[in-house]
């Protein structure tokens, strides 16, 4: 019995008595206790899986029911009996939180969901992404979200037959997307299922008269400018952190990664210890969509901000990951969602937040500062690690006072 729960923790585990999960509680308070969380959140975890353990019983379940689906289940169950208010969302965040710690812990065998037939293709087509296509995590887990959809509209519940996809049914499955869907998204969604014919023809299969009735959707990309921070706006957002203290100064660090070198979320948050060399002063990216390993030089001001981190922020850890939560579980990660709430609440402290929302606006910052400070697309293009210059010609349009000045006057004007 783990020392640190008693006695209140004796109280709460007597509630496991003869209940589903009462041989998981032990191991489960021993796993917190592992990863650092503090004596009052075991202690809440511990009631939110009490909580679920009755709920099991009332439903004749047992450990081996539990599985991802089941508790997205239970939790929907919670939200239809809790009234919509601010504590009922906070014990709601509460219970997935517990229960996401309660996966982690049990076997493998116990949390895998028999695969249906659609999740058995969508897998196929998930591994072709990754390992032949090269393609980023969060881009396959779209692509496989679009082409659920698409097997699910034509197929409903019923085992996919490949062989009977028509072009009716690609062509009845856009029509109903865009009762509701933007043309940005519908665009998404057609490159999803190009590349599912694409997958499909390494099979064997005739997807030439398929491809066809794929539609062709206009881009308005270039319609507007990128919204990017002026330079007032770049000095308010750095002095939005605050660097007396170890939150604030690893968050100002990640923000220099993310406006002097135009680093991309994903790329940030997987930064080890071995990327910075700090003899040549360069950064190397070991994680980024093109899966191949680049060295960007590291900039004074990105420098200085890392190495303030690792000598007076940093906590003692041995994971070799730059970037890492301050809070339990420790020694993990600090993942992409973290880094965008922590820029998200330096946008509000300064009074951005109502016109950027994301990393991504600090990444087209830099690519416009390159392209006014007299860079090359092609400078431009290396530094952001695009594949295609087409990518970096957007930032060729954004200094509109250059531009005026090479204008011609209008045939008859005065001027």
């Amino acid at each position: 019995m783990p020392t640190k729960i008693q006695p209140t923790g004796l109280s709460r585990l007597a509630l496991l008595v003869d209940a589903p999960l009462s041989c998981i509680a032990t191991p489960y308070i021993e796993a917190l206790q592992k990863q650092q969380y503090a004596k009052h959140t075991i202690e809440l975890y511990l009631k939110c899986i009490i909580r679920f353990s009755c709920w099991l019983k009332t439903e004749n379940l047992d450990l081996s029911s539990v599985t991802p689906k089941l508790i997205d289940h239970y939790l929907n169950d919670l939200m239809l009996l809790y009234p919509a208010t601010v504590d009922a969302r906070y014990f709601i965040r509460m219970d997935r939180a517990a229960l996401r710690c309660l996966l982690i812990l049990l076997p493998k065998q116990q949390v895998q969901i028999t695969k249906k037939p659609i999740e058995a293709e969508l897998d196929r087509f998930s591994d072709y992404l990754l390992n032949i296509c090269g393609i980023s995590p969060q881009t396959c887990v779209n692509r496989r979200q679009h082409i659920c959809a698409f097997l699910k509209h034509r197929f409903d519940t019923a085992p996919p037959d490949i062989s009977q996809i028509s072009g009716d049914d690609i062509d009845a499955f856009f029509q109903h997307l865009a009762l509701k869907w933007q043309p940005a998204s519908l665009r998404e969604v057609s490159s999803s299922v190009r590349s599912y014919l694409r997958f499909l023809a390494l099979q064997g299969k005739h997807i030439s008269v398929l491809l066809a009735f794929i539609p062709k959707i206009s881009s308005c990309s270039h319609a507007t400018l990128p919204k990017v921070l002026t330079d007032i706006q770049v000095d308010a957002f750095l002095k939005a952190f605050d660097c007396s203290y170890p939150v604030g100064m690893r968050d100002y660090a990640i923000a220099r990664c993310l406006l002097d070198l135009g680093l991309r979320g994903q790329e940030t948050a997987y930064l080890t210890l071995d990327s910075v060399d700090w003899r040549n002063a360069t950064l190397t990216i070991n994680i980024n969509k093109s899966k191949r390993v680049q060295q960007l030089p590291l900039s004074t001001s990105t420098g200085q901000a890392i190495a303030q981190y690792l000598f007076a922020g940093r906590p003692q850890t041995t994971s070799r990951i730059l970037f890492i939560r301050h809070r339990a579980p420790f020694n993990q990660p600090l993942g992409v969602p973290a880094i965008r709430s922590a820029m998200n609440r330096a946008f509000v402290r300064c009074g951005l937040r109502s016109q950027f929302c994301n990393t991504h606006a600090l990444r087209s910052t830099t690519a416009t500062r390159l392209q006014k400070a007299g860079a090359s697309i092609k400078e431009i293009a290396d530094l952001l690690r695009h594949q295609s210059l087409d990518t970096a010609k957007t930032y060729a349009r954004v200094d509109i006072e250059l531009l005026r000045t090479v204008a011609l006057p209008w045939p008859g004007s005065c001027s």
